[in-house]
């Protein structure tokens, strides 16, 4: 894994850069971010640019909101209203617009789990949710132990520690789809589109070793992947395996686990 030091003028410089990144020769490119975190959208966005990708992959849009997309980028408030991005719960459109327009003639492209589907998914198998194919994707298969205890506590400190424990098995069977969604999502835009494909997802989907990525070595493994993962000066290097780790301005979120402690 190669370790740089991101440096980005206008949010405030923390070291110089280890040397130039390049992603070429990658068919999917999964472009990893803290989602409040406005530096990791302006590297993302510089990324896109230099990687001239056919096709966008976000987390963020289901399937339809990115089917309701305009054929052209038009301007950043038309595009925000017709993607119904104001009513999806994510962070200000402004803060993603610019990788938008970065690849302005990009197919778009959404891998993120419908509302109805996920909650079904807390009532099931995964593998119902996911579709006839989910055994192609590993999503019939159990989580080696190691494996589970360690998603599990990823989810509890996640969730400050306030879940219940029965509940833990559940959200790291959801993040399973997730991942799953977001790889089949991205290998459908490679085929349909030629590549290269960019992936714009939080930094737990785009690790190497359990994301998005590990399903698509599954699958596909003549499609080549590179993945990049964001962190701050704060809290370091993103858990998980990536290509490419870049260290970035902090955050202030106060502390986001208070409203736990007080209730």
């Amino acid at each position: 894994m190669i370790r740089a030091i991101l440096t980005l003028a206008v949010l405030g410089p923390v070291a110089a850069a280890a040397g130039p990144v390049t992603f070429e020769g990658a068919d999917i490119v999964f472009l990893g971010e803290q989602h409040d975190n406005p530096a990791h959208h302006a590297r993302q966005a510089e990324l896109v640019a230099e990687i001239a990708p056919t096709a966008l992959v976000f987390e963020m849009l289901t399937p339809d909101q990115a089917a309701a997309a305009p054929g052209a980028r038009g301007d950043e408030a038309s595009l925000e209203a017709a993607l119904g991005w104001a009513e999806s719960g994510w962070p200000d459109f402004s803060l993603y617009w610019p990788i938008f327009a970065a690849a302005p003639e990009a197919a778009i492209y959404g891998a993120a789990v419908p509302r109805e589907a996920a909650r079904s998914a807390m009532d099931g198998p995964i593998s119902d949710t996911f579709g006839p194919d989910a055994a192609d994707w590993g999503l019939t298969e159990t989580l080696p132990d190691e494996q589970q205890v360690a998603r599990e506590a990823l989810q509890a400190e996640a969730h400050c520690n306030a879940l219940p424990d029965e509940m833990l098995p559940v959200m790291v069977e959801i993040q399973r789809l997730r991942d799953a969604v977001i790889a089949r999502a991205a290998l459908g835009a490679l085929r349909e589109t030629g590549g290269p494909v960019a992936v714009i997802t939080g930094n737990g989907h785009a690790r190497l070793d359990w994301g998005a990525p590990s399903y698509l070595g599954r699958v596909a493994p003549d499609v080549t992947v590179a993945s990049l993962g964001q962190g701050e000066r704060a809290h370091g290097d993103p858990e998980g395996e990536f290509d490419l780790v870049e260290i970035g301005p902090d955050v202030d979120r106060g502390d986001p686990c208070a409203e736990f402690r007080e209730g």
